[in-house]
């Protein structure tokens, strides 16, 4: 009776050995797909070129809902009435009012929001290789999360609301500004309003830079970036003021995702890891108290 008792009980701890072994191999490889490593530079061109490619392939699908679109657009206007913020047709006449700003507006939506953002990934591809990956997937995060907004919610830029003065820039000063204007108007979504990634991509760009650029008046530039952005996506008539709340929303969204995966925000990671060039930060070095 003892005998088999024991029996029994060696058993089972001979096969219950093997699960915390398992748990930990789990950890283990879960840590290894976490950790800051070396960015490969043809992977990351591949990599960005894919991932626009699909957004602009999922954003362009969504179908054009004009009706509602225009009727949600209505609402928004309705709300930001109620909230006292409805300046966008007093912004958007005063500026179009100076031709010379006004252009130079359209050429900035037109061009920068890609720029800007391309010349912030490489800057971090070169200088902080250790907290690339990570920025890189807040961005990705927040345009991934865009694209269901676009999706669930098709919304009229206030320059085609057929209800009110909003004029449209590109159209009237003939520029290319936009590729839902003009021309181009059927080669993009024109009801993919909301959320804005000007403000998305243009915060997320603002806020690498003043987390990590060294000199003082590029970071202060980091800052401006955003709200100038805000102010040109508001003056042509492209997006509501609640447009770009929602670009915020989408971009808190992006770096939750972060937080959850590496454990921290990605300003906070090493700046290099070992082979990406730079001097590796070195972990505090652990000394045992020496006997006297």
């Amino acid at each position: 009776m003892g005998d088999s008792t024991v029996t029994t009980l060696e058993e089972g701890r001979e096969q219950a050995a093997p699960r915390p072994v398992m748990g930990a191999q789990g950890q283990v490889f879960l840590h290894r797909l976490r950790a800051p490593r070396r960015p490969r530079f043809w992977f990351e061109i591949l990599l960005i070129a894919v991932s626009y490619w699909t957004y602009s392939l999922i954003r362009n699908a969504v179908p054009e809902q004009k009706a509602q679109a225009l009727s949600n657009a209505d609402w928004i206007w309705k709300v930001e009435h109620h909230l006292g913020i409805a300046v966008e047709d007093t912004v958007n006449h005063a500026v179009n009012s100076v031709t010379w700003l006004i252009v130079g507006m359209n050429y900035y939506y037109a061009t920068l929001h890609f720029i800007v953002t391309l010349s912030v990934l490489v800057w971090l591809y070169r200088s902080h290789p250790g907290r690339y990956a990570a920025t890189r997937l807040v961005l990705f995060a927040t345009t991934a999360v865009a694209l269901v907004g676009y999706y669930f919610y098709p919304l009229a830029p206030p320059r085609l609301m057929t209800s009110e003065t909003f004029v449209d820039t590109v159209v009237v000063h003939q520029t290319w500004g936009s590729m839902a204007s003009g021309d181009l108007k059927n080669m993009s979504n024109q009801y993919a309003a909301m959320p804005s990634m000007h403000i998305g991509w243009s915060l997320w760009c603002g806020l690498t830079i003043f987390a990590l650029a060294s000199v003082p008046w590029v970071r202060v530039l980091g800052l401006l970036y955003p709200t100038l952005t805000l102010v040109v996506i508001v003056a042509t008539a492209n997006h509501f003021w609640l447009d770009a709340v929602g670009g915020m929303l989408c971009l808190a969204f992006g770096f939750g995702v972060t937080w959850v995966w590496y454990g921290a925000l990605p300003y906070a990671l090493p700046r290099y890891v070992a082979g990406s060039g730079g001097v590796p930060e070195l972990a505090p070095v652990k000394t045992s108290p020496v006997k006297t």
